[in-house]
């Protein structure tokens, strides 16, 4: 049975957050071998990429260095294009090969249409085709020697798209994918200089390190290894004057729809010697016996962090909990250096032994807060069941909710797998705070301090947002969380009303209500998809809170409609949803997908155990994304946890799960999955996946022969997701009665450089495809598949 719900657990991962944002593609320097009968992408490797940009008040300067290796036998006679930004003009291009200035030229958009088309004819192959509808630099033909490398360095300077007070900055990285092995060493520089102050600083692609540097100075970097990009670096930053800035960044499909927002708002950068808010902070922590050994050493060690974090005129005290409860002072403590190193002696005299009374735990530290005039934290750790007291987990988590009359913010930590899961997220979620599950291998210091590191100086706090004149409904996070020193809000919802508005922030400051107002405006339809981002990252806290919804009040018809429908529409492949992936599911056939989520959601029955854990860790993860994933070749933490495993539903002929128990329905589903491909890959933004783009351009047989995982049977390009059906990849927007209607292309034809021609610039990538593809594109459905092989000379 543990290996069954390690496979399940495996799936599970699937939701967990891939750092990655497929957005179309743009420009990047692709070689290109003269040699006729040569492909785009095989002939060559890049060892290394190199990006470094300075942005002075909205100027960017960008120096690339790429380092080309030539693996044949063979003199590569490269050619490098480098397709222009969609946006803004390039100047002072100049691009040298090992130092030596190569001629080239900038060619305008007719010009570098036509030798793209010229490529994609004479190579055979419309993967650059992407491209066409922007302009192109052109360089004169170059040896690489068979063997040899070739250090490629370009320098240009643009200027970055500016709205309002927001700005811009992308470097297409996603034409890498021409490589034929993963980048070894992909790194990525970007120092902004701003003589306006720097506010929120936010990439909806990576999970990049953001190092401030002042209120006018911002360093942002990442660097991976063995990699193939699928998606370019893009990366917004806000400006304004004043204590607290905020923007929006939105997106409305079309005119028949709600749109979709983003706020971002930050503080100022304080000065070190600027004075902090004080807050209240309580540590309950978990002294039973089984957190025996290294646990309670970690523990102890946490707290102590927790102790050494706290500043003058903050508010403290530890609450210990066994079968009873025991605190460091009967009240609150006023924190000083030597309040702390009396509490640290009260830490290293905890020991551990019997049961586990959370309800009288979590009562009496609520019970120390006086009032709600300063932010209260209440940080709970355990690694058990309640054992002791009341141990009902509905009444345990209502008691919890009664005490907490003064607001404060409870934050859980789980630790191991004999959690009970779903009693955590009752008492976080009920109390605007958040859990976190720290797996029993992992430190429990290194999760509560780095969480701890982030709160230390809150600047506003139970902030409320609205959009002046502005219908706006299903906003996520539920709970805005309090605003903290070094910190930003990022809050994504919906909207009815296109046009300018103002966005109004309101929140104590101190012991001071105050509210701060932003001008902004919603974008209508048919504005582009440069944010279409903000639509699919609401769409995963969106899914994250209906299965939240589902976990904490049961099972419901309409969540359950809603859970599958968004699953389906953007690629988001829930443990609950996955079965979509299954070639033979038919997407549109709602009924009888519902009832497999249904079966499916069963699962969340389970509360404790690294089954019922992981589902628990995977719905967080959904519900706190800070950026939208891809739909994915990779594979999380979980799911490296879960040992490799994880495999797609099957329900087949004579397979059902109806009638079972919990513990036998997952078994049941697993079995049903036997001899499915796992979820395979890594976490961790585009480092995830060496070979995912290389797997994306094989058949869904030869990636399977090559072990690929089902989730790479959802692929995202662009604004749409696609399924791979019926050996063709199904725009999920495709009705079956507009399949029957549409039109078939095949490439290379004339119709279909026509029609790339006839079309918006963005809707290439969708014809670029290597395999059958059925897209709609405004209205009408295209059938465009592969030209039919030349025969063998």
């Amino acid at each position: 049975m543990s290996a069954i719900r390690n496979r399940w657990l495996g799936l599970a991962a699937v939701i967990v957050l891939l750092d990655q944002l497929v957005v179309p593609a743009r420009s990047q320097g692709i070689i290109i071998d003269r040699r006729p009968t040569i492909p785009i992408g095989g002939s060559f490797e890049i060892r290394e990429v190199n990006i470094d940009g300075r942005i002075s008040d909205q100027v960017a300067e960008v120096q690339v260095s790429q380092t080309f290796h030539n693996p044949g036998s063979f003199q590569l006679e490269a050619e490098f294009l480098f397709p222009l930004p969609e946006e803004g003009a390039i100047q002072n291009f100049m691009l040298m090969v090992d130092g030596r200035e190569l001629p080239g030229r900038l060619l305008p958009k007719d010009e570098a249409r036509r030798i793209y088309e010229e490529i994609v004819r004479t190579k055979r192959d419309p993967a650059l085709l992407e491209y066409m509808g922007r302009g192109l630099f052109r360089t004169s033909v170059f040896p690489i020697p068979p063997g040899a490398d070739r250090k490629v360095t370009m320098r240009y300077t643009q200027v970055c798209k500016r709205d309002r007070d927001v700005i811009e900055f992308a470097y297409p990285l996603s034409t890498q994918k021409f490589t034929a092995k993963p980048i070894q060493r992909p790194v990525v520089r970007v120092a902004i200089r701003s003589r306006e102050a720097i506010k929120s600083v936010y990439s909806p692609s990576d999970d990049a390190s953001i190092d401030r540097q002042g209120d006018h100075e911002v360093r942002v970097s990442f660097e991976r290894r063995d990699i193939l990009p699928s998606n370019d670096f893009r990366l917004f930053y806000t400006l304004a004057d004043g204590a607290l800035g905020a923007s929006v960044l939105s997106y409305r499909p079309n005119e028949s729809e709600d749109g979709y927002f983003l706020l971002l708002a930050s503080p100022e950068v304080k000065a070190a010697d600027t004075k902090p808010l004080p807050k209240t902070v309580i540590f309950v922590l978990d002294r039973s016996g089984s957190m025996a050994g290294k646990k309670i050493e970690q523990a102890r060690n946490a707290l102590k962090t927790v102790l050494n974090n706290l500043r003058d005129e903050d508010l403290f005290n530890i609450v210990v909990y066994d079968d009873r409860v025991e605190t460091f002072k009967a009240e609150l403590e006023r924190y000083s250096s030597a309040r702390r190193d009396e509490a640290e002696r009260f830490v290293d005299n905890i020991r551990e032994g019997g049961s586990t009374n959370i309800d009288s735990a979590l009562k009496t530290a609520l019970e120390m807060i006086p009032d709600s005039s300063r932010p209260s934290y209440i940080l709970f750790l355990t690694d058990g069941l309640p054992t002791a007291g009341e141990t009902g987990e509905l009444a345990i988590a209502d008691h919890c909710r009664r005490a907490n009359s003064r607001r404060a913010r409870v934050f859980c930590f789980g630790v191991g797998y004999d959690v009970n899961a779903r009693l955590l997220d009752r008492l976080s979620g009920g109390n605007s705070g958040t859990s976190e599950y720290v797996k029993p291998d992992d430190n429990i210091e290194t999760h509560v301090g780095r969480f701890y590191s982030k709160m230390t100086s809150p600047v506003l706090t139970d902030p409320h947002v609205e959009l002046a004149g502005i219908d706006i409904n299903r906003t996520y996070p539920r709970d805005i969380p309090d605003l903290f020193d070094g910190g930003q809000i990022v809050w994504a919802g919906r909207y009815r009303q296109a046009g300018r508005t103002s966005i109004r922030i309101a929140g104590k400051v101190g012991g001071e209500r105050r509210s701060f107002e932003f001008p902004a405006e919603l974008a209508g339809a048919y504005k582009g998809t440069r944010h279409e981002f903000v639509e699919r990252l609401w769409a995963v806290r969106r899914v994250g809170d209906l299965i939240d919804q589902i976990d904490l009040h049961g099972q419901n018809r309409e969540l359950t409609d809603e859970l599958v429908a968004l699953s389906g529409k953007y690629g988001i492949l829930t443990p609950y949803t996955s079965f979509l992936a299954d070639e033979r599911v038919l997407l549109h056939t709602v009924n009888a997908n519902v009832d497999r989520a249904q079966l499916s959601l069963e699962s969340l029955s389970e509360t404790t155990g690294n089954f019922a854990v992981g589902q628990r860790r995977a719905k967080q993860e959904l519900k706190q994304a800070a950026r939208a994933p891809s739909a994915g070749f990779q594979e999380s933490e979980l799911a490296a946890e879960a040992q490799g495993g994880g495999a797609g539903f099957r329900f087949g002929e004579g397979q059902t799960t109806r009638g079972a128990s919990a513990a036998g329905r997952g078994e049941a589903m697993a079995k049903a999955a036997t001899g499915r491909q796992g979820f395979g890959g890594g976490m961790g933004g585009i480092a995830s996946s060496a070979g995912a783009s290389m797997m994306s351009r094989l058949q869904p047989t030869q990636r399977a022969q090559a072990g690929e995982p089902v989730g790479s049977k959802v692929r995202q390009i662009g604004a749409k997701t696609f399924y791979w059906k019926n050996n063709r990849w199904i725009d999920s927007s495709v009705t079956p009665e507009e399949d029957a209607k549409g039109t078939k292309v095949i490439q290379l034809s004339d119709q279909y450089f026509e029609l790339a021609r006839s079309q918006k610039a963005e809707y290439n990538q969708y014809l670029s495809q290597a395999e059958p593809v059925t897209v709609k594109l405004d209205g009408k459905v295209y059938h465009v598949d592969p030209a039919p092989k030349e025969p063998a000379q």
